[in-house]
């Protein structure tokens, strides 16, 4: 009989996913393969070499040699397609023609021609690489324990260098096999979706549930419903307006209180400070250097942010270090151009070999100049912190960062936690955590087809900030106070403190008589006149609609309803007057149910070709400064499971160029959005002092962030 290295082909086992099961000797192929197909109830391939070996050692003819190798090959095949033929779903190999042409050249520097080809060309939907953290055992063929990792690394670069799909597998039998059976249901889901196997390993490897992605295809597919605004979020229609005496109150109240709580202020610090310096950037790229003044520039690009930056250069709090580089870089410096200097300035601050500042997250950049030194958005959280968020001299504070960037962060925290301690006689835990790879979303065409870069490889868009409700569900805390980085202020630190203990005061009244009618309605102590009372204060003071008929309900039925409205996280929100900065704002929307709910909702979220829906947006009063207190554990003093709170439907659709092309990616319902959109919500008026971001570097420049001497 003619023998040959021919694969079955897909057409002869079109329903079958062939994995292999890939490693060096004594590595659990066999134990794993025989689990597998016992799992499956389908059939599994022994390792022809095996047999083969033993019965040349049994018949005296030695041991093997380069020239086993090909009839090794061939019965391999043969073995495999027979298996293929009678298999249910899956067919899974204790080995394959790679593994005998790894070891051909492994042990004998040579393989032959015929088996080179075919080992590349067999395919398999899947390999899994198993690991040598399993014991060696002698079974009088294999060769030796030494040098393991040595040749585990060969097999892993084969698979990597032949761009076969594999996921290497660690640990015991059982969690092989618990592992395995996972992966192998994810990938029986992607060949129904259609995702390829080398795609499938690379969502698998970014740590993205495959329903996840699932559910992206679908988001890209049919799109997102607007949300529907009601109506504006004003002072008294569902924005609280408390005078200076009240707050001072409130702040009191706050103090009194938080003694057996525990808090933490939560900054998100993501990303680097790109958009900060944008214009700056686009200068640098589209400056005519040697041909052009500045001027000229300005005039040709109505460049009216660098005119400002350049007219300001001085009242920057980078400007001194930048200047003394360039000093002592260039012993000529005084004699320059006025346009060389600016320019060399601007090419320094963001060059990747000098300051690099556009590369750096906002967090560690210098943002006030002070008389004695320069500090950064990091330094001024910190004092933050101890100024409204610490109790019996502790204050917690958590960062959610990039992980390059943590370096950086630690390096601020080396230099500052230690005299802020002492200046303040209050200790400072810090803690980072970064926005999880799972939240990411895979990225489509316009065709809603996986998108690809030159190296074949997926591309992936950050879920944006609404992934971070799971860092914040992380959180060891009652109540926990949100901030984002820029947004610091270089004067008026009593008043930044007064108005944010104000809303936690707020928080505290609400929560206390929350925690009174949810318990008293779980102790059954609650009759017709206490439910009339519960309804009020829903009503009144947490500004929530109940369902329609709840007045027809029965005792028990309002009981549950109310328990239900009552038993959710709640976040008190400082809203400032709108001044047109772009954002999100205070609103009263339709809810999937026909209820009107109080939410922050982002442009994006509307449909502004709605001219109804334009107008209410034309007329918005306020503004979402994200400047929230947040209670994130119930009357029982359990925390929320707040993935439970999410309004799912309220993502965004990113869509951007790609070359010539348009692509699309799906951030998460926002932080502040729809990941809170369940949570009881209180809106409240804060005064401008407690808004100043840096979203520009020309914002440096405003008086919030420019030193006053305090008389």
């Amino acid at each position: 009989m003619e023998e040959n290295l021919k694969q079955l082909s897909k057409t002869g086992a079109s329903e079958i996913i062939k994995i292999a099961i890939f490693g060096p000797e004594s590595t659990g192929k066999t134990t794993l393969a025989k689990q597998l197909a016992e799992y499956y109830q389908t059939a599994w391939v022994p390792e022809f070499a095996r047999d083969y070996l033993q019965e040349k050692l049994d018949s005296g003819r030695g041991i093997c040699d380069v020239e086993d190798m090909l009839p090794i090959a061939y019965g391999q095949t043969k073995l495999e397609n027979q298996s293929a033929a009678i298999a249910n779903t899956f067919l899974f190999c204790d080995t394959n023609l790679m593994v005998t042409k790894v070891f051909s050249e492994l042990y004998y520097n040579f393989c032959d021609t015929l088996l080179d080809e075919a080992a590349r060309a067999h395919q398999y939907d899947l390999f899994f690489l198993t690991d040598i953290d399993v014991p060696w055992e002698d079974d009088g063929l294999r060769d030796s324990p030494e040098g393991r990792e040595s040749v585990f690394s060969v097999f892993k670069q084969s698979l990597i260098d032949n761009k076969k799909p594999f996921i290497t597998l660690t640990g015991d039998k059982k969690t092989r096999l618990n592992k395995a059976v996972t992966i192998l249901e994810e990938l029986k889901m992607a060949k129904k979706m259609g995702i390829d196997s080398l795609d499938f390993v690379q969502i698998h490897e970014h740590g993205i549930p495959l329903t996840k992605v699932q559910e992206q295809l679908m988001i890209y597919k049919n799109g997102i419903d607007k949300t529907i605004l009601d109506r504006l979020a004003t002072i008294g229609d569902g924005i609280r307006h408390l005078s200076s005496e009240e707050f001072v109150k409130k702040a009191a109240f706050f103090d009194i209180h938080k003694a057996p709580l525990k808090l933490k202020k939560l900054v998100p610090a993501s990303g680097a400070a790109t958009r900060m310096f944008k214009f700056l950037n686009e200068f640098l790229k589209d400056y005519h250097y040697t041909t052009e003044s500045i001027n000229a520039y300005i005039n040709r690009k109505r460049a009216l942010e660098l005119s400002l930056f350049i007219v300001g250069m001085d009242k920057f709090p980078f400007f001194k270090a930048i200047d003394q580089q360039l000093r002592a870089d260039f012993s000529d410096f005084e004699f320059w151009s006025s346009d060389q200097k600016n320019y060399y300035f601007i090419t320094y601050l963001l060059h990747s070999d000098y300051f690099d500042f556009a590369s750096k997250p906002k967090g560690v950049l210098p943002f006030h100049d002070y008389i004695d030194h320069i500090a950064t958005p990091f330094e001024e959280h910190l004092n933050e912190s101890v100024a409204y968020a610490a109790v019996q001299q502790k204050s917690y504070l958590h960062f959610t960062i990039t992980q390059a960037h943590q370096p950086l962060f630690e390096k601020l925290e080396q230099e500052l936690k230690s005299k802020i301690e002492t200046q303040t006689n209050t200790t400072i835990e810090i803690g980072y955590s970064y926005q999880d790879k799972a939240t990411d979303s895979v990225t489509v065409d316009a065709n809603n087809r996986l998108v690809k870069n030159p190296n074949n490889e997926l591309l992936f868009r950050p879920g944006g900030h609404g992934a971070l409700i799971e860092n914040l569900n992380a959180l060891d805390a009652d109540i926990v106070f949100i901030k984002n980085i820029d947004n610091v202020i270089q004067n008026q630190m009593n008043a930044i403190a007064l108005y944010k203990k104000g809303l936690a005061g707020i928080l505290i009244e609400l929560q206390q008589r929350i925690f009174k009618y949810a318990e008293a309605i779980h102790q059954q102590q609650v009759g017709e006149s206490e439910v009339n009372e519960i309804v009020t204060f829903v009503q009144n003071e947490l500004s929530i609609e109940l369902i329609k008929g709840f007045s027809k309900f029965t005792f028990e039925n309002k009981l549950k309803e109310l328990i239900g409205v009552l038993d959710r996280p709640i976040r008190v929100c400082g809203m400032v007057k709108n001044e047109g900065e772009p954002g999100g704002g205070p609103f009263w929307v339709i809810d999937g149910n026909g209820k009107t709910t109080l939410q922050i909702v982002e442009s994006s979220q509307m449909d502004l070709k709605n001219e109804e829906q334009q107008q209410i947006l034309d007329n918005a009063t306020h503004f979402n400064p994200v400047d929230l207190v947040c209670g994130i554990k119930n009357y029982k003093n359990q925390k929320f499971d707040l993935s439970q709170f999410v309004d799912h439907n309220s993502g965004f659709i990113v869509e951007r160029k790609l070359g010539s092309d348009t692509i699309k990616s799906y951030e998460l319902p926002g932080l502040w959005n729809g990941a809170m959109a369940k949570w009881i919500t209180v809106f409240v008026e804060v005064p401008m002092v407690t808004f100043n971001p840096v979203k520009n570097v020309n914002d440096l420049l405003k008086p919030a962030h420019q030193f006053h001497q305090t008389l």
